[in-house]
């Protein structure tokens, strides 16, 4: 492990101004995209949709990295070079999903664990060969009236530790993404307990196992009301929760902090970001703040393209000025539409 090398990178990744582009899903949500403007999921159509977006001039201003899924890192750009070269040229660094997705947790329901452990180290070193430089892992944890248990937070934690620890060995930067989720009846009050509690017990288990917390990220959900509580979802109050949770539950020595969208809109993500990043300075936190959307990046220029070739200039306007806004609001300088 060179944790000099891996500080360099985590830093890079977290650095305000710039975010991370989650092109990671996998092949049956992309699928779910796609069909949503009418195309048919094949390996090609998939193709065409990361093209869209990461061929787009100019991203290298505004992305520090991009998540690819195990398909996409193995494909090639409509320029002829591959994608991880294709971002090289924009000074982006490539990522890799390495998760094998989520399974029910034996006698818990309601509850999923994280599966994908198995043959990690040679994944991990084909990986890094192909020019991979950092890693993703995802679990997800569920809030209802009696969710999540111990046993659950415990078990996650567990493997998100496992995970970094193979990946760091590997000479990558681990990003941890215990996913807090958006669905639910849950208030703003009960997110934040529950978010804190399992960022609490997450970094119990990687300081326990000597995880080089400044060559980690953590990607995180902001704490927001259920989905179906009823409750509005008020920006300031958003970040004002956030960040009493991450000053509540997070080591100083970790070097930066990407939200997940989850769920949120576009215009949603982008408000919530910003009020967050202007809480932010006022409180002087110790970590880089940033954001890694999926679907808040790419759903406007998904509809603007409907898989149509003459329709990729007006895409990758859209794609951009979506960038151009986030990173605004990383900035806390969103000032709407």
């Amino acid at each position: 492990m060179n944790k000099e090398e891996l500080k360099k990178i985590a830093q890079t990744l977290a650095c305000e101004n710039r975010g991370i582009l989650a092109a990671d899903e996998s092949v049956g949500t992309a699928g779910k995209r796609l069909a949503s403007v009418g195309m048919e999921s094949t390996e090609e159509t998939r193709r065409l949709y990361r093209d869209v977006f990461l061929t787009t001039s100019g991203i290298g201003k505004y992305l520090s990295g991009v998540i690819f899924f195990d398909e996409t890192i193995r494909q090639n750009a409509s320029n002829g070079k591959t994608f991880v070269q294709t971002l090289r040229d924009e000074a982006v660094i490539s990522g890799i999903k390495v998760d094998g997705g989520l399974v029910d947790f034996p006698g818990h329901p309601g509850e999923k664990i994280s599966t994908g452990l198995g043959g990690l180290s040679e994944r991990l070193k084909e990986y890094y060969d192909m020019g991979a430089r950092f890693t993703k892992w995802r679990t997800v944890t569920n809030i209802s009236a009696d969710l999540p248990t111990n046993d659950c937070l415990e078990e996650n934690a567990k493997t998100l530790t496992q995970y970094a620890l193979f990946v760091q060995e590997a000479n990558m930067v681990p990003i941890v993404e215990p996913e807090v989720l958006l669905d639910g009846t849950h208030t703003l009050a009960r997110a934040e307990e529950v978010t804190t509690k399992t960022l609490h017990v997450l970094f119990r288990h990687l300081q326990a196992a000597n995880v080089y917390l400044q060559g980690i990220i953590l990607k995180s959900s902001m704490v927001v009301p259920g989905n179906e509580s009823g409750e509005p979802m008020v920006s300031e109050k958003v970040a004002e929760a956030t960040i009493r949770c991450f000053k509540n539950a997070l080591p100083s020595e970790l070097v930066g902090v990407v939200f997940l969208s989850g769920g949120q809109s576009a215009v949603q993500a982008t408000a919530n970001l910003n009020a967050i990043a202007k809480l932010e300075k006022q409180e002087k936190v110790p970590w880089g703040i940033s954001f890694s959307y999926a679907r808040a990046l790419q759903s406007e220029a998904l509809q603007a393209w409907s898989g149509k070739q003459e329709h990729y200039p007006a895409a990758q306007q859209a794609f951009l000025r979506r960038l151009q806004l986030t990173t605004a609001a990383d900035r806390g300088e969103y000032a709407g539409e």
